[in-house]
């Protein structure tokens, strides 16, 4: 890259804006990185998560690029600090046009890379059937971590959460508001099979990630945890997925995540022309927190994939 970068202390430490939804509710974000970086990538957190999700991602992207590429990382509504929605607009749909009020707002031009993880994965799909228009152009790249295109409820414990079980939590939750007053509790209950089982696979935990993921997932409201549910099990866009053979495309995963197991990253890589797949072994759901150093070395890997194909590709010469 030819361009030259004058850092500031704020490009590395960062900033952190608010900007509305479409429907007005206020989206947190986080950016790093001088704004004529050539390059943005914005990461899309996963279900019960927040954009500190990426923190352990983020210190060691920060060791590789420092402030030559910019990155973006923000809360869903419902999740850290981002303002509730209705609870009608908890859905990857929705989730996918706040994505695109993010993009529209703080990187409104140049290329760009998206990561999803988990839910994440799902919303970046969603906003390349609602935006296709981008895909190759202002999307260059994309990563898809944890993730899956459909069948969520095939396999693993996402098995329990029929249509039916969903419907009746969602009206309990909303009729009965001291069952919010619980949420808390029930949260740290929950918790306790998900860091020690299905967020971290069969390695040891380091316990500044456990606590880290402990206190993410304490205090997601009740009302998201359960809002989203619906939307997850319905979730395909197998129709979708078509439209990013034309640009770089990571699927990653650990080989012990039961939440979406690998199985999950073989489908959806084999619907992907040219799509890299990449397993790591025992890793668990929380791949992003567990393996963020192998992590981190593999979107660094998509990212110049991603500029190799804009170096050879006539409609983007002023991207170099």
């Amino acid at each position: 890259m030819s361009t030259t970068i004058a850092p500031r202390a704020a490009d590395y430490d960062g900033h952190h804006v608010t900007v509305s939804a479409d429907d007005g509710v206020p989206l947190a974000v986080h950016i790093l990185g001088a704004e004529n970086a050539p390059a943005t990538v914005v990461f899309v957190h996963g279900h019960c998560l927040r954009a500190e999700s990426w923190s352990a991602l983020r210190e060691r992207l920060l060791q590789q690029w420092g402030i030559g590429t910019r990155m973006v990382f923000y809360d869903h509504r419902g999740h850290g600090a981002s303002g509730a929605g209705h609870p009608s607009t908890y859905t990857i749909e929705q989730l996918g046009h706040d994505l695109d009020t993010v993009l529209r707002s703080v990187v409104p031009v140049g290329p760009v890379i998206l990561i999803g993880h988990s839910m994440g994965a799902m919303v970046v799909l969603a906003y390349a059937r609602l935006h296709p228009e981008a895909i190759g152009r202002r999307i260059v790249g994309v990563g898809l971590l944890a993730g899956v295109a459909n069948g969520l409820t095939e396999v693993g414990p996402a098995r329990l959460l029929t249509r039916r079980a969903v419907n009746s939590l969602q009206v309990a939750i909303l009729r009965a508001p001291h069952l919010m007053r619980a949420s808390q509790w029930l949260t740290r209950h929950l918790l306790r099979s998900i860091v020690r089982g299905a967020e971290f696979g069969a390695g040891r935990m380091n316990a500044r990630i456990a606590a880290l993921a402990t206190a993410i997932l304490n205090d997601t409201p009740l009302l998201t945890m359960s809002g989203f549910l619906h939307s997850l099990i319905t979730f395909d866009e197998t129709a979708t997925l078509h439209r990013l053979d034309t640009i770089p495309v990571l699927v990653l995963s650990g080989s012990s995540d039961i939440i979406v197991p690998f199985a999950h990253s073989v489908v959806l890589a084999s619907q992907l022309a040219g799509a890299e797949l990449v397993r790591l072994e025992g890793a668990g759901h929380g791949v992003i927190l567990e393996r963020a150093e192998e992590v981190a070395l593999s979107i660094v890997g998509l990212v110049e994939r991603a500029f190799s194909a804009l170096r050879i590709g006539p409609e983007y010469p002023a991207a170099c």
